[in-house]
Formats: structure tokens, sequence, C-alpha cells
């Protein structure tokens, strides 16, 4: 993906977004300030806003509610990561500390707060769709139900692979698919553009999480230390796949769930999941929902915004970070 090419193909309308989201997140508390203009000094990838504003124009045309949408979609997106690494203890994030380990966990969680209510009132503008607040209700229900899943499993580590894709669905998927919808409401598109944005949207969020699984493997330069997902006695897709008519399955699953007492046999699980085709397996299911968001995409006239939004699906199946 060239990502250089899709911003310079959105042009004003991605600057009015970056400029939003930083406006929106002013406070008249300098500690607030300061924070937050740390994090947006690390941005990362910004897939979900420019994916959003793709679909907007796509679905017909950008408006300052889709603007709108695609910010408070990044607001989201931060306020769960913040979130999630307090509650993983997580001390690294794209390759830097996160906000957990610089400010601590206590004031980490007010900071995420502060990004999901500013989130909030960016989906409350003057005169938008209501139903874009119930979606938004729908969302954070969902998501927060697939933390208390995933945190369920890594407990018992029992996760199967229909428990899995229910997991990665709520937690990340879920947040692809409302940027589709509400960008497909926000240009009032008819009803096959939206369910096709929402198709995409979503399947590309599946095959997202997908690859950031695999890259928890074999992705030593992804920003992430590589094995954390183990550490945390999460059982994601490329332990499944190996796992898949094996005589070792009691075993493995058992180390997965003593790992915090014998940290050690991380090397071992991961070595299980190189040698016994894993990884091949996840990227199978990946290429299948890559190949959902291409078929998804048909439906969209076709124009740079739709190529564009095909080399973001495909990007899945090779990034590295």
């Amino acid at each position: 993906m060239n990502r250089g090419k899709v911003l310079e193909l959105l042009g004003a309308d991605w600057t009015r977004m970056t400029e939003l989201i930083r406006s929106a997140l002013v406070s008249d508390v300098p500690l607030a300030n300061e924070i937050n203009d740390g994090i947006l000094a690390h941005p990362g990838k910004l897939l979900r806003p420019m994916i959003s504003l793709l679909l907007a124009r796509c679905c017909g045309a950008l408006t300052p509610a889709g603007i709108r949408y695609a910010a408070a979609a990044e607001l989201l997106h931060n306020a769960t990561l913040i979130h999630d690494d307090v509650a993983d203890d997580s001390s690294q994030r794209r390759g830097m500390p996160t906000l957990r380990s610089l400010v601590g966990p206590r004031a980490a969680v007010l900071v995420g707060d502060y990004w999901l209510a500013r989130a909030v009132e960016l989906m409350m503008g003057e005169g938008d769709d209501p139903q874009a607040l119930r979606l938004l209700s729908a969302l954070l229900v969902k998501m927060a139900e697939g933390e208390i899943l995933q945190l369920q499993k890594a407990e018992s580590c029992d996760t199967d692979e229909a428990d899995y894709l229910r997991i990665i669905s709520c937690k990340t998927a879920s947040l692809f698919a409302f940027t589709g919808e509400t960008a497909a409401r926000s240009a009032a598109a008819p009803q096959p553009l939206a369910e096709a944005a929402r198709a995409y949207a979503e399947a590309f969020g599946m095959a997202f999480q997908i690859r950031d699984d695999i890259l928890d493997y074999c992705g030593e330069d992804s920003g992430k230390p590589v094995g954390q997902d183990l550490a945390e006695r999460k059982i994601t897709l490329p332990l499944i796949g190996a796992l898949r008519g094996s005589d070792r399955e009691a075993d493995i699953r058992a180390r997965v769930h003593g790992i915090p007492a014998h940290p050690e046999d991380r090397a071992y699980v991961r070595d299980f999941v190189l040698e016994h085709g894993g990884i091949a397996y996840a990227r199978e299911r990946l290429e299948e929902y890559v190949g959902e968001a291409l078929r998804a995409l048909e439906a969209l006239p076709d124009t740079p915004e739709r190529e564009s939004l095909a080399e973001i699906a495909r990007y899945n199946s090779f990034r590295n970070v």
C-alpha cells in the first residue's frame, strides 16, 4: 500500500480530519494536553479514518459528518488501545513505551476515558443521523464483550476457532465495520452500497487481526514483542491451526496455561506452532477474508478511491507492522 498516494488522493479532506482529531482533544487541563500531544506524536497508521473517508467518497460524497465520524473512529481506536495496555499490563506498542508505562495505569485509564468521551461528542453533531449513536452504543457493548470473553478464555485456555473468530470480530472487526457503516450513512448511500461498505470494512478487520496474530509468532519488526499473546495466555489462530489433529493438544494447552509460572514455555509453544503449520493455516484464513473484502468492493463505483481500498485490503497479506 502506497500510503502517500492515498493521502494525496484524500488531500484537504485528510487534513481536515487530522486537524479535527487534534482540536477535539484540546482541554483546559494542561496535563491532559501534554499527554494527548505525546500520543498524537506517534499516531500509527490511521487506517480506520483512512478507510472511512475513502468509503464515504465511494458511497456518494464526503460530508462534514463523514469527516467527524472518521475522526471519532480513530479516537475510539486509541481509547481502546490505551485501556487494553492497562488490562494487559503492556509496556510497549508501535515500538514505543505505552501510556501505562509512562504515566501509570490510573492516569492511562482516565486518558482513555477522555478520548472515548471526545469520540462520543464527535458522533453527536447537529443534524446528524440519530442511528449513528445507536451504532456507537452497540459497538461499545460488542467490544466490551469481546474483551471479557478473551479474559475468560485466557483463564481456561480452551479457545477454539469459533471462540477466536468471535473474539476478533468483537474486539477488532466491529470497529472497522462501524467505520464502514457510519461512512455510508454519512453519505446517505443506498442500501446496496451501505451493505458493501460494511462488508468490506468488517472483512478487512478480520484479516487485519489475523495478520497481527501471525506477527506475534514471526514478526520481529512489528513494534510489538514477539510472543506477547502467549505471555498473556491468548490462544490465537496460528496456535489453533497447529493444534488441528495433534495428539499434543492437551499438553500444549496446559503449557500455555502455565506460562505465567513457566515463561520458558513460550518458546516451546512458539516452536510447536512454527513446526506444525500454524502460520500457513492462519495465512489461508487471512486470504479468505482479504478475498471477501475485495469481493465486497465490486458493488462500489469504479473510482480511484475503490482502487485504494483494494490496495489497502491486499496490504494485509504482507504487512510487517
